[in-house]
Order: structure tokens, then C-alpha cells, then sequence
């Protein structure tokens, strides 16, 4: 099996010869393929799919994994209406999430023509300040676009797009009780990436190995919604946990092991807390580490009606 692995990195390093010369030239009006993989979105999916077609995305590739809830209807419903490009029902209970990512990227590769595609999950939508992601990527003169990513604070009672508080980067968790793994750590950031030149995505989509690299700082900004209520929480993150436990790697997926740790001694609930700063928040706002953020909201009210 590893063999096989450098043996298709191999391949795909001969095959990005080639555009070697282009890596830094613009591509006018890219053909943009966005790929998800899903698993119960039921909540967030539907917003995704019209949020990100509104700002320029061609089609979407979907890989389900399992879904219990109505995450397939979804699904197949916007397969019928020509958004969803390809589904890809994958019954694994393991978590081959590089893998099957690139699955996705390798069919928007050749069987769609992409481009340029980004690899996005049902609780990130990826914005252009300039409303279009395609314009955006199209200005790029790189192959690797690197967007930086805003947490945005759960709201009851609201669907998530309308939640309007986004978090800033604590340097001193521990000084305001945080957890290890809270929404005020430092992110990471994604990337979006040229078609040609594709050798091998990384673990959560974060990095991406391309031949040549040439990375730009891009201005497309990425809003996550990655926490909900404490049940949603707990739920996401016991599921996400059994699962990794079944991977037979070691790399990636830290943040799960620890939440199904602590999980697994009773802690994970009051961990919830520390993760979104609840104990803290008057004064986590009072220090400028949460502050009041419309841009998405506003733009769903002006640009998108969504289907009844």
C-alpha cells in the first residue's frame, strides 16, 4: 500500500512537468470546482451549496460518508438541479479524509476540467470581498492560494449564517481559562489550488503539495462555523473521535483524540465552555477578542433567497 502511494506521488510529479512554466500565470475565467465531504450537514448544507454557487463556484463534487440524518436528500436534490456534479457514497467507518479528498480533487481534475479547486467542509464558507471567488482566483499568479480562517461564535436560536461574533487569537489561553483546543487558538489557514500541478493534498485541507509550489497570500477570507450547541458539540466530536480511533494512522486528528479522551472520562461536557468561552465572555469581549462581524449575514440577506 505504500508502495503504491509514491508510486502515484512519482506519477503525479511527471505529469506536473509539463506546466511547470504556467505555475504563475493567471488563468482568466477559471472553471471552479468546490469538493465536500459531508457526514449529517443537514443543517449547514443547504446554505453551503447557495452561498458558495451565488460567489462563482461551477459545480461541487460531494463524498457522503455515512450520513444518517437528511444530508442525502440534500444532496440529491441539488444533483438534480446541475449544482452537484458527482456523488460519491463512501461507507467507510475509518477516517481516510486525505484520501478521500483526493478522490474528489483527481475526478474535478479530469472528468470536469477544473482549474482551480477548493476543498471545503459543510462548516466553512469561503468568501470573496470582491463577491466573486472566481474573479479572485483568476487575478492569483500562483497555483496555491492560502486564505486565512475567521471562527464565528455559536448563536441559539439562529441559523448559522446569521451568527455574528466572530473570535480573535488569545496569545494567553490560560490566563482566561481556555482550552487547549478552544475557538481563540491560531488558525491555520486553507488553500485553495491550481488543477495542474496537483501532487497530494494534506490532512483537514490546510496544506497542499503542488509542482512547483508557488503560494500567494490571497484575499478570499474563510468563515467557520465549526462548534454549535453543547449536544451538537459533544455529538460531533464523540462520532469524529470513534472514528479516528479507527484509522490506522497515527498523524492528524489531534484535536479529536483529545475531546473523545476526555469524552471518554466525562469531561468532555464542561470542556464545551472552555472551548467557546462562556466562563469568560464578558471579559474576552470587554478584550477585544470577540468582536461583532455582519459580512456574512449581510450578504445572505442581500444576495441570496434561499428555497422554501
Amino acid at each position: 500500500m505504500r508502495m503504491n502511494g509514491l508510486w502515484n506521488i512519482v506519477r503525479r510529479m511527471a505529469e506536473a512537468l509539463p506546466h511547470w512554466r504556467e505555475a504563475k500565470k493567471k488563468v482568466e475565467n477559471p472553471r471552479l470546482i468546490m469538493t465536500l465531504l459531508v457526514k449529517n450537514e443537514e443543517e449547514k448544507l443547504e446554505a453551503n451549496l447557495y452561498f458558495h454557487h451565488a460567489m462563482g463556484v461551477d459545480g461541487f463534487i460531494v463524498t457522503d460518508n455515512n450520513s444518517s440524518d437528511s444530508t442525502m436528500s440534500i444532496i440529491q436534490q441539488y444533483k438534480q438541479k446541475g449544482w452537484i456534479l458527482e456523488v460519491i457514497e463512501e461507507p467507510s467507518t475509518g477516517y481516510e479524509q486525505k484520501a478521500w479528498v483526493d478522490r474528489m480533487i483527481q475526478l474535478a481534475r479530469k472528468r470536469y476540467q477544473a482549474d482551480w479547486i477548493i476543498n471545503a467542509d459543510a462548516d466553512e464558507l469561503w468568501y470573496a470581498p470582491s463577491g466573486s471567488l472566481k474573479a479572485e482566483l483568476a487575478n492569483c499568479r500562483g497555483n496555491i492560494a492560502h486564505c486565512q480562517i475567521r471562527s464565528m461564535s455559536p448563536e441559539a436560536d439562529k441559523p448559522f449564517y446569521q451568527w455574528n461574533q466572530r473570535v480573535e487569537f488569545v496569545q494567553d489561553q490560560q490566563a482566561y481559562g481556555l482550552s487547549s483546543y478552544s475557538m481563540f487558538g491560531r488558525q491555520r489557514g486553507k488553500a485553495a489550488h491550481r488543477s495542474d500541478g496537483y501532487i497530494q493534498i494534506g490532512m483537514g485541507n490546510h496544506k497542499v503539495r503542488m509542482l512547483p509550489s508557488c503560494l500567494v497570500e490571497s484575499p478570499i477570507r474563510i468563515y467557520h462555523y465549526n462548534m454549535g450547541t453543547r449536544d451538537q458539540f459533544m455529538k460531533k466530536m464523540i462520532q469524529g473521535g470513534r472514528e479516528l480511533e479507527q484509522h490506522n494512522s497515527r498523524h492528524g486528528g489531534a484535536h479529536w483524540r483529545y475531546f473523545y479522551g476526555l469524552h471518554k472520562e466525562g469531561r468532555l461536557s464542561e470542556e464545551y465552555d472552555k472551548v467557546i468561552g462562556n466562563n469568560q465572555w464578558e471579559r474576552l469581549v470587554a478584550d477585544g477578542y470577540i468582536v461583532e462581524d455582519n459580512t456574512i449575514g449581510e450578504y445572505f440577506s442581500n444576495h441570496i433567497q434561499m428555497a422554501e
